[in-house]
């Protein structure tokens, strides 16, 4: 599942591209959407709502389609696989057409999402049926640190390596994120959120994290961004801890309590248990 901060890049780039084109046809390969058209509507922003994907259109100035031109907002969540592209035309796709899920064609530049799970279109007024769920999100507008700490707080009981995941907790945290921030806080993935004393400073990693990766080609978390090592235990299940040396371990927690597992990395010496 992407990270919040994979999610912020995809949207720039998108709407660099896109913005203020007007589509000059769509293309949706989802049964639910497979008749729409969405030609003629242009593109107002695409923007990040934690890990969604959204981007508004504005309708032409006669709509013909069902949706009785207003605006729209077509939404997509890339969980484990999926991802944009944009091309030139005649330019040939790095991915199989048959893994194409929506492709919108404007006069400079043809987007097209790949392997998108979640695909929807909805009047733009009603955007919050589909993201008003989530947390303060950890690289948008709305981010509320006091808020997302108080979204801890009301489960006491539950391991912080799951609440991490939890985007209605606050959104934009992913596994690479979880198993780094638990470690730099010295953490044990499965001790209870009500017996971490510092809170605030859990999710205050959390935004700094995100922040200084937002803008990066390559995800750092030790702070040196030359180096093979950029991150502190995420993927290194058997290898030397960067800190204390020790064998880094590997368990697997439900991302939410009826959730499927995911892997957690961590370093049995520098997070004990409580």
């Amino acid at each position: 599942m992407p990270e919040g901060d994979s999610v912020y890049r995809a949207t720039a780039r998108l709407h660099q591209a896109l913005a203020g084109q007007t589509l000059l046809s769509s293309d949706f390969r989802v049964p639910a959407l497979a008749t729409t058209d969405l030609t003629d509507y242009s593109v107002h922003e695409v923007v990040p709502a934690g890990k969604h994907l959204l981007m508004r259109l504005r309708p032409p100035a006669a709509g013909s389609s069902g949706f009785a031109a207003k605006p729209l907002t077509l939404h997509s969540h890339l969980l484990m696989e999926g991802r944009w592209d944009l091309y030139a035309d005649n330019e040939r796709w790095k991915k199989p057409a048959h893994t194409a899920r929506v492709v919108l064609k404007t006069p400079t530049v043809t987007a097209v999402g790949f392997d998108i799970a979640q695909v929807r279109l909805v009047p733009t007024e009603q955007e919050d049926d589909l993201i008003g769920h989530l947390g303060p999100d950890l690289l948008g507008a709305d981010w509320d640190p006091e808020l997302a700490a108080d979204n801890l707080r009301r489960n006491p009981r539950q391991g912080i390596g799951q609440a991490l995941l939890d985007q209605r907790i606050m959104a934009g945290v992913g596994n690479v994120y979880r198993c780094e921030i638990l470690f730099l806080r010295r953490l044990h993935p499965l001790v209870e959120v009500g017996q971490i004393a510092d809170l605030p400073a859990v999710v205050n990693l959390a935004h700094r994290l995100l922040t200084i990766n937002k803008d990066r080609p390559r995800r750092v978390t030790t702070g040196q961004e030359r180096t093979r090592k950029p991150l502190w235990v995420y993927g290194r299940a058997g290898k030397p801890c960067l800190r204390c040396g020790g064998p880094i371990a590997m368990l697997k927690i439900p991302s939410t309590p009826e959730g499927a597992e995911r892997d957690c990395y961590w370093c049995p010496h520098c997070q004990p248990a409580v």
